[in-house]
């Protein structure tokens, strides 16, 4: 039987579509680049879709805008960018799409770069039976570069904020029947919530604070990525780069206070996605002096010695090294 997208999933489909560019290009979220004045350039690109990635529904035109920004610009801080050079932006639409939707989009695109800077370096625009946008983003490595397959055994994780208010968000967007959010409306959480899904905050703040609190002789060596898939799955991604096994504690779970009240809140800190933290890698004292600086910043497992090649990339719980289990609710592209 011929294979589908749908079979293979994005971890296996990248990992074949990285025959056909240089080796390791296709190990992080964006590729990086040396230029001949030996800076490095990090060059992203993220695809929303009408319907996967965004609706009417859920955010309008400038939110869209936003986030298609803000999502490629947290890719940038991921690998250690602390200068924004610029977007360019792939618009597709059908032809009955009102002008005043697009104006929104590319306020919203306008308003990210005026925040975290760079330019709108260009792009393209052609008819298609839904809107979709395409957005490649470049930027410039500051101290050091961010990478998936930098994490050594004895390493902390480590996760710049909470995660799951974007998921939160999404689910008192889409008017979620569960019984658990039924108060939620019009309380300050629930504000939070929705301003975390519709305008995501690239944390170049944390690059920052990454490089001001780097011990003093320690070489600069970072793993890590940012969690646009998941808390857990970008714990695992770190590992399986990093030939490593994963620990995660129970009790340091990166929660909203407020958020860890409700019966999904656990579940959607682990899969819940889209929250745009970075979770890191690095060496204790690096670690520990990263949380003391940052707010919100928590230690939240460590990466160990794989015992075994076949168990690179597992995440278990450090209390009763248990396999930590995901849901099966997370998204999955082409599933």
């Amino acid at each position: 039987m011929e294979e589908r997208l749908a079979d293979l999933g994005e971890s296996e489909l990248l990992r074949r579509l990285a025959a056909w560019a240089p080796a390791g290009q296709f190990d992080d979220d964006a590729a990086l680049l040396e230029e001949r004045s030996g800076r490095l350039l990090v060059v992203n690109t993220d695809v929303l879709v009408e319907g996967v990635h965004f609706s009417d529904s859920t955010m309008g035109a400038s939110d869209l805008g936003w986030r298609a920004a803000a999502a490629n610009l947290s890719d940038l801080a991921a690998m250690g960018c602390r200068e924004v050079v610029g977007l360019t932006v792939g618009l597709v639409a059908p032809g009955a799409t009102p002008w005043p939707w697009v104006v929104g989009v590319y306020d919203g695109l306008a308003e990210a770069l005026g925040r975290y800077g760079g330019s709108l370096l260009g792009g393209d625009c052609c008819r298609g039976e839904q809107r979709l946008l395409a957005v490649t983003a470049l930027g410039h490595v500051g101290e050091g570069p961010i990478r998936r397959g930098d994490g050594r055994p004895g390493d902390r994780l480590v996760s710049t904020g909470p995660h799951g208010l974007s998921r939160l968000g999404l689910a008192l967007l889409q008017q979620d029947p569960d019984p658990a959010l039924a108060d939620l409306p019009g309380t300050g959480l629930a504000a939070r919530a929705v301003a975390c899904h519709r305008r995501p905050q690239p944390r170049f703040d944390a690059v920052a604070a990454l490089e001001d609190c780097r011990p003093p002789a320690q070489p600069w060596r970072v793993g890590g990525c940012d969690s646009s898939d998941g808390l857990l799955a970008s714990v695992a991604a770190i590992a399986t780069s990093s030939g490593c096994t994963a620990l995660l504690e129970r009790q340091q779970l990166p929660l909203d206070s407020e958020l860890a009240r409700l019966d999904p809140a656990v579940r959607w800190c682990l899969e819940g996605g889209e929250d745009f933290e970075l979770v890191l890698a690095l060496p204790p004292a690096w670690a520990e002096a990263l949380c003391r600086r940052l707010p919100g910043c928590t230690l939240i497992g460590a990466l160990q010695t794989a015992e075994h090649p076949s168990r690179r990339g597992e995440v278990l719980w450090g209390d009763d090294q248990n396999p930590v289990r995901a849901s099966g609710a997370q998204f999955h592209h082409f599933g």
